[in-house]
């Protein structure tokens, strides 16, 4: 096997996300990182337009959203699974409502002015520049951003229900492991957390605190760094490899040009020919002239497939 290659920045939560697995899962990783906003030329040249972090790369397949680097990353290790059979429905689901609801309801906290000052002090021209390219990212998306008032009120009673739930003698959400649930509900949590001023927010809530002091001790593995330049190249000297070449997809057929692209936000399409398609992942082959042929993987939920007009 290739070895594990995290695109990333240090702030970024979805990234902490995929260091905490990779911490639990004690894996060893390569770290490149990447700038926070555009232009990222190295990212695009291996994803094909996708932009946002983290990425996953394990030679020259390209897996992105940390949905589907997590059930990789959980495949690639013999550890506990993130997906126990006796709460695999719950986990994901509850995983998937961290990610998305969870998550856009810690942004307008995070956006605070009194926050992004205080982030930012001492570089506001860098701190225009961060806002302004999250808003491009929402650019064209069905989703506006939450009403500050709603989003506070949805975060603190996420909190509340949480804190009844950990009160209740699990260490951890669904058991005495941690699941995808924990890790996706620890990302939008420490996001927060990492936060001046709304950080506090968290001062009423001691067995949240104690969960994500667990959650921090897991650490995020073994990792050493590799520049972008480095990892361009091993995706150029590198074979794809798939476990598949069909698709449960009908109209779809592999060898076919099809586009991908988020139907959240940032929707930046990313076109190539399908190599596979099942219930979970989509996964297509693309030429670059930095990084050779990449096969590109995502999550089916939350991506549209469609044929080029």
């Amino acid at each position: 096997m290739s070895e594990i290659i995290l695109h990333h920045y240090p702030m970024s939560p979805f990234a902490e996300k995929i260091r905490s697995i990779l911490g639990a899962k004690g894996l060893h990783w390569q770290s490149v990182i990447i700038p926070r906003i555009m232009p990222k030329p190295d990212v695009v040249a291996l994803t094909g337009g996708y932009r946002r972090t983290p990425i996953l790369q394990i030679g020259s397949n390209i897996i992105c959203d940390t949905a589907l680097i997590a059930r990789k990353l959980d495949a690639l290790s013999d550890s506990t699974s993130l997906y126990p059979d006796h709460c695999a429905l719950s986990a994901e689901a509850l995983a998937a409502w961290a990610d998305t609801f969870l998550f856009q309801s810690a942004v307008p906290l995070a956006f605070q002015p009194e926050v992004v000052a205080k982030t930012y002090a001492g570089r506001e021209e860098e701190m225009k520049a961060f806002v302004a390219d999250r808003a491009a990212m929402r650019v064209g998306s069905p989703t506006p951003r939450m009403p500050f008032t709603e989003a506070k009120n949805n975060f603190l009673l996420a909190l509340t229900r949480f804190e009844a739930q950990l009160s209740a003698g699990s260490p951890f959400l669904l058991g005495d492991a941690p699941c995808i649930a924990d890790f996706s509900l620890y990302h939008p949590f420490w996001f927060i957390a990492t936060k001046p001023v709304v950080d506090k927010i968290f001062d009423d809530f001691p067995a949240i605190q104690r969960w994500m002091k667990t959650m921090a001790e897991l650490g995020h593995g073994d990792s050493t760094e590799l520049t972008s330049a480095a990892a361009i190249e091993i995706a150029k000297s590198s074979d794809i490899v798939t476990s598949s070449r069909t698709s449960v997809l009908p109209g779809f057929e592999p060898g076919e040009q099809i586009v991908v692209q988020p139907t959240d936000y940032g929707i930046d399409p990313v076109v190539g020919e399908l190599l596979y398609v099942d219930e979970l992942e989509v996964a297509l082959k693309r030429q670059d002239d930095r990084c050779g042929m990449v096969a590109v993987h995502f999550p089916r939920v939350g991506y549209s497939i469609r044929k080029p007009e």
